[in-house]
């Protein structure tokens, strides 16, 4: 059985930190490009579960402690896309 390395607290809070503004920022920047109209569970599917399996991927083969601080930024990035989305329709009254 082969233990996951983790990194110092704070590089894992600074990256799940970083990971979300970047999540808000790709949210933003996706709703500016796309314009073809999408379904509404397809697109929960893309924004959440993507990252979600990639940050999992990182984190569970990491090797060493920057690969789990990747796999930490990657996973953060789905709640701040996923919060973009929920601030637009809330505004939006959808």
């Amino acid at each position: 059985m082969t233990v996951i390395p983790l990194p110092r607290a704070w590089q894992l809070t600074g990256a799940m930190l970083i990971g979300a503004a970047v999540g808000v920022v790709l949210g933003v920047l996706a709703t500016l490009q796309v314009q073809a109209s999408l379904r509404p569970d397809a697109v929960i599917a893309l924004v959440l579960g993507v990252p979600t399996v990639l940050g999992l991927l990182f984190i569970l083969t990491a090797s060493r402690r920057w690969m789990t601080v990747v796999g930490a930024f990657t996973l953060a990035i789905a709640p701040g896309w996923f919060a973009v989305l929920v601030l637009i329709q809330v505004v939006h009254g959808a």
